[in-house]
């Protein structure tokens, strides 16, 4: 995984015979009192590395356009204007800075049904942001989210419900607790994987140090932290990258065991 080229919203990375994108929509703060312990209960201490800004933890948020210069997967959207917040809903600019032209997405995948991640496939006005789409995958228990602005989208739809391939080298692979439909999606190419997970982990200076911390929005928080745990453990092996739509942007990084927990390698410095 090497970085051929970046700015201001995206970096782009040569990853075998595929090039990744990561395009920033922004980013959002949250109360730290989102995080959760083992018991359900807010954390009574907030670890000292892990940065505020104000009083709140700033989340990025990031999707990744994956291509092998003729099929092109898009993973997640981004907020459009659904958060009515200026510091996201950049994810247009971010594709126009990195050169890609949005009639080149066929193929969108949705890792969850949050509003952070589907709803980049509507334009602020209502005008849908990929003019060519054909399919929208995305967990079968979030597929019900395509309504309201998205509900001209739902003829596109297409439910996971296991181990999916999208394309000869991505397959969606279901992985749920913070959703009922949450989707990892797994990137192959000729030098290793790449993992591109969506609220897997939302404070990467917590969670994988200490993964058993879980996320107030997590549905059910003991699927979500098994997911975690598995998850983790699968990066562990040789030549596993992930790519995350919580992790600083642009997101992709190394994964290695380091005392009870993991460190994160990041593959290129950060972006916005």
């Amino acid at each position: 995984m090497r970085l051929i080229s970046s700015g201001r919203h995206h970096a782009t990375f040569a990853f075998g015979e595929l090039r990744v994108t990561s395009l920033r929509d922004g980013y959002i703060d949250m109360p730290p009192t989102r995080l959760r312990g083992e018991d359900g209960r807010p954390l009574a201490e907030l670890p000292a590395a892990v940065p505020l800004a104000g009083d709140n933890l700033r989340l990025s948020v990031n999707a990744f356009f994956v291509t092998d210069g003729t099929r092109s997967v898009l993973i997640d959207t981004g907020a459009s204007d659904a958060w009515h917040d200026p510091t996201m809903g950049l994810i247009y600019d971010a594709l126009d800075e990195a050169g890609i032209d949005r009639a080149q997405v066929t193929d969108v995948a949705i890792t969850h049904r949050h509003e952070d991640h589907v709803s980049g496939l509507v334009m602020p006005g209502g005008a849908e942001a990929f003019t060519e789409l054909e399919r929208v995958w995305i967990g079968a228990g979030d597929a019900s989210v395509f309504t309201g602005r998205l509900a001209p989208i739902r003829d596109r739809v297409v439910p996971v419900t296991e181990n999916v391939a999208i394309n000869d080298w991505t397959t969606a692979i279901p992985a749920p607790g913070h959703t009922p439909g949450h989707t990892v999606y797994d990137v192959r190419s000729g030098t290793g994987h790449l993992l591109v997970w969506g609220d897997t982990v939302h404070v990467p200076t917590l969670q994988f140090d200490r993964p058993n911390v879980s996320w107030e929005l997590d549905g059910d928080q003991h699927r979500a932290r098994a997911a975690r745990a598995a998850l983790l453990d699968r990066l562990t092996r040789p030549h596993h990258f992930v790519a995350g739509a919580h992790l600083d942007s642009p997101g992709i990084a190394r994964v290695t065991p380091s005392g009870e927990g993991y460190a994160l390698e990041y593959l290129a410095p950060p972006i916005g």
